[in-house]
């Protein structure tokens, strides 16, 4: 990919696509207080931040023919950094979940940056390992509240230990 005298670029496709769910899903506070500095007042916008809706798919045990399970509210926007502070405009993209107008403007600058290994170390080296741990420790508060409302139902079968069922 060349751009604007710039020097190509390759992108492990699995590393943007980790980077990306990583930063869709930060929390926006962390964004905020890590990345805010560098949106820069003035991106140039191939896609202003739009609120629209997506139609998500399920799949009856995961395996079975999907089905429409429903629409969801989904932020997007595609923009380039800043010219004027970064000689190699790297285009960045982000879904966000809600309606976070911000969040998704984080996320892209975040995803332009990381693009580009002259402006990767803009970003803070450990903000992606952060990120993923923030949301580990949430899964595990989560699963940890669904493991304490969880109902054992016992079966007479169960109780007597038979193991043959017809």
């Amino acid at each position: 990919m060349l751009q604007d005298d710039c020097t190509p670029t390759h992108i492990d496709r699995t590393a943007r696509q980790g980077w990306l769910r990583l930063l869709s899903h930060a929390p926006l506070d962390l964004l905020e207080c890590e990345l805010g500095a560098l949106t820069g007042p003035h991106p140039q916008w191939l896609r202003r931040p739009e609120i629209g809706l997506v139609m998500v798919q399920g799949r009856i045990g995961g395996t079975g023919a999907r089905f429409n399970l429903g629409e969801v509210t989904v932020t997007r926007c595609a923009l380039r950094t800043d010219p004027g502070r970064i000689t190699c405009r790297e285009v960045g993209v982000a879904y966000v979940l809600g309606r976070s107008v911000r969040h998704a403007e984080l996320a892209a600058t975040a995803d332009a940056l990381l693009q580009d290994p002259l402006t990767r170390d803009r970003i803070p080296s450990n903000l992606l390992d952060r990120i993923a741990a923030s949301l580990d420790s949430e899964h595990a508060k989560r699963r940890a509240q669904i493991r304490a409302t969880r109902v054992e139902f016992f079966t007479v079968a169960r109780e007597s230990g038979a193991t043959d069922a017809p």
